[in-house]
């Protein structure tokens, strides 16, 4: 080997990475969240650390890490055709709220483990993204939903509007009723579009990849446990970009300490 050469590589064996405490922090951040979060939310969570760091720069390292999120997938569709009324599309994807328990959405969503199922019935807050009750059963029984909105529904007493797909869930007499008795005023999607309700489709699509296809799971019974200290974990932890790095759990207190 040339003497220039020696040097060379003996000097670059010397070369200290500047990255390395940003990698080490980086891999704790992603292993704490198991793998859930993004170079975004990472980004933020360094510059909490008082670690200012480029967006593209924690994405490059990620990389070199062999750290990355997951897809998302599909959702079950509970439409069966017109069963009841169908309600018009107040909410139209005006997503924002201006405030707690202004503007809820609803739907359902379906898991399969060996042969069983089990379906998460929630409802979500546009202000926050917040879950604000669920329900998980075996089988889509209304039940279940009833049981749902009667949980959220002991958590405000402000007239808002509850938006839902055309599910044959949300046409039932029953459900609509209850809804009107307490001066809540329903909304439904247009048939096909699921857009109509993307903020509820994003959160059924993040647990998906965040926790149903993270691990095999070998009982219903394994993953309800799973689920629920999932939701616990998105409501109180896990930030969000849209939320100021907060989690919503986080973004409603703030909201309410500055009233």
């Amino acid at each position: 080997m040339a003497r220039s050469s020696f040097y060379y590589y003996q000097k670059q064996l010397q070369v200290v990475d500047k990255y390395e405490e940003h990698k080490l922090l980086i891999k704790s951040i992603y292993h704490k969240h198991k793998g859930r979060l993004g170079y975004r939310r990472i980004t933020l969570l360094l510059r909490q650390e008082g670690i200012i760091v480029n967006h593209k720069t924690v994405l490059r390292l990620m990389k070199s890490l062999g750290l990355k999120s997951l897809i998302r997938v599909k959702k079950y569709k509970s439409y069966k055709g017109e069963q009841g009324q169908i309600a018009p599309n107040v909410l139209s994807r005006a997503f924002k709220a201006e405030r707690p328990n202004e503007k809820w959405a609803t739907d359902i969503t379906e898991f399969k483990v060996s042969g069983k199922k089990l379906y998460l019935s929630p409802v979500i807050d546009l202000f926050n993204q917040e879950i604000i009750s669920y329900e998980l059963s075996e089988h889509p029984s209304f039940n279940s939903v009833i049981s749902m909105l009667h949980k959220a529904l002991k958590k405000t007493g402000k007239p808002l509007l509850l938006h839902s797909d055309q599910g044959w869930q949300y046409q039932m007499k029953q459900y609509q009723q209850l809804l009107k008795q307490k001066g809540i005023t329903q909304s439904m999607s247009r048939k096909g579009n699921c857009l109509d309700n993307a903020v509820i489709e994003n959160f059924f699509g993040i647990l998906k990849s965040e926790l149903f296809y993270l691990k095999k799971y070998n009982s219903i019974t394994e993953l309800k446990s799973e689920i629920e200290q999932y939701i616990s974990y998105y409501n109180n932890e896990r930030i969000k970009l849209n939320l100021k790095g907060m989690s919503p759990i986080q973004y409603r207190a703030h909201y309410k300490s500055n009233l």
